[in-house]
């Protein structure tokens, strides 16, 4: 219908069609002829359907299949020691590798290993370190699990957090390693949920799973009654939040009643992490709260007495890449909560509560239900299936060859295809930019936050200098994130040298894989050193921070606008004020309606003296402006009766 003029067979099929003479299904080839033009797999559907058939994945690793593995399952909830039987294992071995889900367990063991004289390197995506002076690869290898290799034989290797193989993201990771590691024992640890897929899966290899049961080593109770207030914290507590906001409002009530808290989130530097970590288990100094989110389900080892949930609501992605708000399952509970009363921490025995009254039943509920079978394990396209794609589909896109995979890929009950959002978004960022297909795919699986305008758009410069053959120098990259830095002066500065502390992140792990156009790693590391000092000195003053980003918010308040808050602690104390904007309901405290408001902001930390002060000279040049409006209305009014009249 586009084509002008028409192609004159078509037009020769139409002039027959209409005078009768010709039927409609003489149409079919020139519509398969245009199908073909717009779905170009058509030709090729059967290899295609082959390339995409991820039914046996076991049969991707010939060299696990080509040994007898004996597969031991260390199976038992947080705190029970599974995984520290596995590492005995691991470093009375001949040669091992560890693989965990995080940089911070990676480093642990890594420095746990060659401090009880195990010679081990520490391979994660951004870091390789060998302590063989020549580069020679030591007998023992401590990795982030997408780094482990499935090449080289080991005696034994030790895969940890095993029940992340159901992870939407990451999921591939753990199935790739349970599947396809060398070596000739390998020790799993992790949750009982996990325990009958990973032997379903090790039946269709031929492996027997042995399963070793532990118990909780120090015993953990859920509290009868919630905290309901912050008045009622006590050394060794830790507030769990699910979102950045809810961690600065509760760090900084906290300060504002003279206590000392400290914090922990998901986009922090490692260092940080592990300075705030530190600075909360010394027992000489004066820190003794922990506000957390759920970072700490894994990975630091922190010497809680008490969890306390300020919500039980936490934001999570669904399989198409959606993010939904949805209630924490056992698994997470039982993660997070297991934190408290740790073995080797002062505090021998664990309390889980909640922050409101209302979110405790409904814990012990969550707490009370058995762990879900994990039903399947993730899978991911590698390179080699895209390539082979791409020999067939010359002009397809990335984007559009792994859209095509997915859905001509076969998988049998056991397995599902991890979540490729991430990927298709880097790929159509990155696809009028000229690279070759092995260098795209590479780029497209940095891990990066997509939500992260900054570290977008510095990953779309690394690509377009790495497509024109320019090495990318310390130079370049300084001049990019505008370095030297100076300290942050409010959270949006901090949030902002976390960007650039995740660009060099990512600097380094492309140095990892083109080492001749990122040639300066070593130089790019010190200087991350030098921004995680700075960072974790921000968060050390964090609520110094949040002060003066919202200075601005407090100007709200003679608006309507009711600033986060200290929570009811009964039902009957809870108020709901209408504000002027849409009709927006917000609970607030009682106390704050019977005239207090002004003096509970101060106390919160909400409002300081000389922000309350500036908030009086504008609300009453706010009043002024008002009764004059009122006044010049007023007359308006008489002025236009006495017109009518007259």
């Amino acid at each position: 219908m586009e084509d002008d003029p028409l192609h004159v067979d078509l037009h020769i099929v139409l002039n027959d069609i209409c005078c009768g003479v010709g039927h409609v299904d003489d149409l079919f080839p020139f519509f398969m002829r245009h199908a073909k033009q717009i779905f170009p797999m058509l030709d090729c559907m059967d290899d295609l359907r082959k390339i995409s058939d991820l039914r046996l994945p076991p049969n991707w690793y010939p060299d696990a299949r080509a040994i007898q593995r004996k597969i031991i399952f260390h199976s038992g909830p947080t705190n029970s020691g599974k995984t520290y039987h596995a590492i005995q294992r691991y470093l009375g071995a001949k040669s091992g590798i560890y693989c965990g889900p995080l940089k911070l367990l990676a480093h642990e063991i890594y420095k746990k290993s060659n401090d009880a004289g195990v010679s081990c390197d520490l391979i994660t995506g951004e870091e390789l370190i060998h302590v063989d002076p020549e580069g020679r690869p030591a007998s023992h290898a401590s990795c982030t699990i997408e780094m482990c290799s499935v090449n080289t034989p080991y005696e034994v290797a030790v895969i940890d957090e095993i029940q992340m193989i159901r992870d939407p993201g990451r999921g591939w990771a753990w199935t790739r390693a349970l599947l396809g590691l060398c070596a000739q024992e390998i020790h799993i640890c992790g949750e009982a949920s996990a325990v009958n897929l990973v032997t379903e899966l090790m039946y269709t290899t031929g492996e027997e799973v042995e399963v070793r049961q532990y118990d909780r080593l120090t015993p953990i109770r859920i509290l009868d009654h919630s905290l309901g207030s912050l008045d009622n914290l006590r050394p060794g507590d830790c507030i769990v939040c699910f979102n950045k906001n809810d961690i600065y409002s509760v760090s900084r009530q906290i300060e504002a009643r003279g206590l000392e808290c400290a914090v922990i989130y998901g986009s922090l530097p490692p260092g940080t992490k592990l300075a705030q970590a530190n600075k909360f288990n010394d027992p000489h100094d004066s820190c003794k709260i922990l506000v957390a989110t759920d970072a700490i389900g894994m990975g630091l080892n922190l010497s809680i007495k008490r969890i306390i949930f300020n919500s039980l609501v936490k934001p999570t992605m669904n399989e198409k890449g959606e993010k939904e708000m949805a209630t924490i399952s056992t698994s997470q509970a039982l993660q997070i909560g297991g934190r408290a009363g740790r073995f080797s921490s002062v505090y021998k025995d664990g309390e889980i509560t909640t922050m409101l009254p209302n979110d405790l039943p409904l814990l012990k509920e969550i707490l009370s239900k058995p762990l879900s079978d994990i039903q399947a394990a993730g899978l991911h396209p590698t390179a080699e299936q895209i390539e082979m794609f791409a020999y067939h589909l010359p002009d397809a896109t990335l984007s559009n060859l792994i859209d095509i995979f997915v859905s001509l890929s076969q998988v049998d009950g056991h397995y599902f295809v991890c979540n490729i959002e991430d990927f298709k978004f880097v790929a159509d960022m990155i696809q009028h930019i000229p690279l070759n297909l092995r260098a795209r795919y590479v780029f497209c699986t940095a891990p990066i936050n997509c939500k992260l305008p900054f570290v977008c758009t510095s990953l779309l410069k690394f690509a377009r200098q790495f497509s024109r053959n320019e090495p990318l120098t310390f130079q370049w990259i300084c001049k990019h994130v505008r370095w030297p830095v100076s300290s942050p002066k409010s959270i949006k500065d901090l949030m902002h040298l976390e960007s650039v502390h995740d660009i060099l992140d990512l600097y380094l792990w492309l140095s990892y894989r083109f080492i001749d156009m990122f040639p300066h790693a070593g130089l790019v590391r010190s200087i991350q050193k030098e921004l995680d000092a700075i960072i974790q000195n921000g968060v050390y003053n964090i609520t110094k921070l949040i002060r003066a980003s919202e200075a601005a918010a407090s100007l709200h308040v003679m608006e309507g606008t009711v600033l986060p808050h200290e929570v009811p602690t009964d039902e009957n104390s809870r108020t709901v004020l209408k504000g002027n904007r849409g009709g927006r309901r917000t609970a607030i405290n009682s106390e704050a309606q019977s005239g207090s408001l002004t003096s509970k902001l101060v106390k919160d930390g909400l409002l300081t003296p000389s922000m309350l002060k500036q908030l009086q000279l504008e609300w009453s040049k706010h009043q002024n402006d008002h009764e004059s409006h009122a006044r010049q209305t007023y007359y308006m009014d008489i002025l236009k009766k006495t017109r009518k009249k007259k």
